[in-house]
This record gives C-alpha cells, structure tokens and sequence, in this order.
C-alpha cells in the first residue's frame, strides 16, 4: 500500500485500487527484481511526498526520470548532492541567473523548491538503468493525469511550467482560469535554443504568484 503522508493519500486512495495501477504494480514489481530500475523504489513518489496538495504553488512537469546510475530519486530534474549536474539542470540553472540573476549551487538537489511548494513531477515516474522511455505507456500517464486533473480543480491559483512535449501534453487537463500555464521548449541541450532560454519562467511564476500572496524563492542552499 503507498503512504504518501499528507493530503495526496485520501485524495488518490481510490487510484491506487483501479484496474490500470494494480496492472502497473504488478508491471513494477516484476521490473524491479529482473532489472535495474530508477529510482528507488521508496523515492518513486517523493515528489507527491515533498509537496502536499494543499501547499502547490507551481508545477514543473518532466519527462520520465534520469536513467543513469545515482541520479534520479523522486523529484524531475534533479539529482542528490554528490552527482553531477546533468545538462538539462545546468541549463535550468543557466536560465535562472539570466532570469533573476541567481548564481547556480554547487549541486543539482531540488529539494528546497519541493518544499516551498514547486512540486517536480514527471510524467512517468520509473524508468529502465540507460533506457529512456522504457515505462512510457504502462499506465503512469494515468496516474500523472490524474494527479494534475486534481491540482487542476483546486481553486488557489498556481502556475503549471511545462517544458517539452511531453509536459505540454498535459495542458488539456490544466482548464481552470485560476491558473496560469507556462510554455516553453524542454531544457535539454538539443532543444533549450528553441525557446527554454529566455522563457523567463521563474519571474513570470512570482509576478503571478505575487498577486495572491504568494513568493517562490528560486535561490538553492
């Protein structure tokens, strides 16, 4: 049973016990004793664990998690301190500090913004050791719609920050006129020229954010 520990469990209770998750759970407990599977485990819904419903100020959406070994622990985009910063992160970091002047940290752990309410889901939320989009199409988009048709219903308004294709995907679900949705090409090296640099989506958030009370701090201790 998955215990999330805030208001994400009553909320997907009843997901968890649809036919398409027990299929996925059975798909997942077969990959993690045949193979190598990222991440851990007990990381797979740290983004839903770090960043209650009730707390989400801003949603970055990412693709399905880093495949190499060491990196992916729960949160899209980032990496526990001690691994390398992969490109797509350093590109981040490089659009934060032309975007707010903010020098980048000497890590890639995102875990300061899962708290202050950046919840950093990614659209599948496993993935095969150096296979990308290996669990695409077992039903975690399910889920992952599910989660943001719900963020989509609550009525404080929030910013959604989709970069790539996978993650703009998603913008169907996202109706609610509370809420601000943010657009731009995803930060990987191949296409962050195409409209990831220059987006300016860290300001454009707390401009947003701002009217309502509200404040992200990007900085990362």
């Amino acid at each position: 049973m998955v215990n999330l520990g805030n208001d994400w469990d009553q909320l997907l209770k009843d997901e968890f016990e649809k036919d398409y998750y027990l299929k996925l759970r059975k798909f997942l407990i077969q990959e993690y004793r045949t193979r190598i599977i990222y991440p851990s485990m007990y990381d797979i819904f740290n983004a839903l664990k770090f960043t209650p419903y009730n707390k989400v100020k801003a949603v970055i959406l990412g693709q399905d998690p880093y495949h190499g070994e060491g990196q992916a622990h729960g949160l899209c985009f980032s990496v526990k301190k001690g691994v390398a910063i992969p490109p797509s992160l350093r590109n981040i970091y490089r659009e934060l500090y032309d975007d707010l002047s903010i020098r980048p940290p000497d890590h890639g752990f995102l875990k300061d913004w899962a708290d202050q309410g950046v919840m950093l889901l990614n659209t599948v939320l496993t993935v095969r050791k150096g296979q990308a989009n290996s669990h695409k199409g077992m039903g975690w988009e399910i889920f992952t719609d599910k989660v943001i048709e719900l963020l989509n219903k609550r009525e404080d308004p929030m910013v959604f920050l989709l970069w790539g294709a996978n993650a703009k995907s998603k913008r169907e679900y996202i109706t609610n006129k509370n809420h601000l949705v943010l657009t731009a090409a995803h930060p990987s090296p191949l296409s962050a020229h195409n409209g990831f640099f220059g987006c300016r989506h860290f300001s454009k958030t707390n401009h947003f954010l701002e009217q309502y009370g509200e404040h992200i701090d990007w900085e990362i201790k």
